[in-house]
């Protein structure tokens, strides 16, 4: 199974857009299973349902730094190169899909969401482009790391 399939079968299975990426490089990171869901967990419907940056997108970018990231209080060369990866994945999604911001992807009216999500029904499913999304993310950092 491709990555980009790992994602989009954790999202059928109920995961949120962050958590499927994320959990999708399981094997590759360095934290256990639980951890990295509880990680992802806010980051679902745009951060929460704020409907900002795409969930999808924010998963690739926490794998991104669990594989390539600094750790301290960088101000130079190291975190500069990190934020173009980070800006370079972000182009990529934004190529294929048109932005990275969740409402944008979902064509939402409105800026903010209710905090309750929708129930995972084959209409929800039907309505999202949300599976296919997780999967251009996975797919797109899957790409990048080999």
């Amino acid at each position: 199974m491709t990555r980009k399939e790992a994602a989009m079968d954790y999202f059928m299975k109920g995961y949120n857009c962050s958590q499927s990426v994320v959990l999708a490089f399981e094997d590759l990171l360095p934290v256990d299973k639980n951890t990295l869901s509880k990680m992802a967990s806010s980051f679902g419907g745009g951060m929460g349902r704020l409907r900002e940056v795409c969930g999808a997108v924010s998963g690739m970018f926490m794998v991104a730094g669990l594989l390539y990231g600094y750790d301290g209080p960088e101000t130079g060369d190291i975190k500069a190169g990190h934020y173009a990866r980070i800006q370079e994945l972000a182009h990529r999604f934004e190529e294929k899909n048109g932005s990275i911001v969740c409402r944008e992807l979902l064509n939402l009216k409105t800026l903010r969401d209710e905090p309750v999500p929708e129930k995972r029904t084959n209409e929800y499913y039907r309505k999202r482009p949300c599976p296919e999304l997780v999967g251009d993310a996975a797919g797109i950092l899957e790409e990048y790391i080999k």
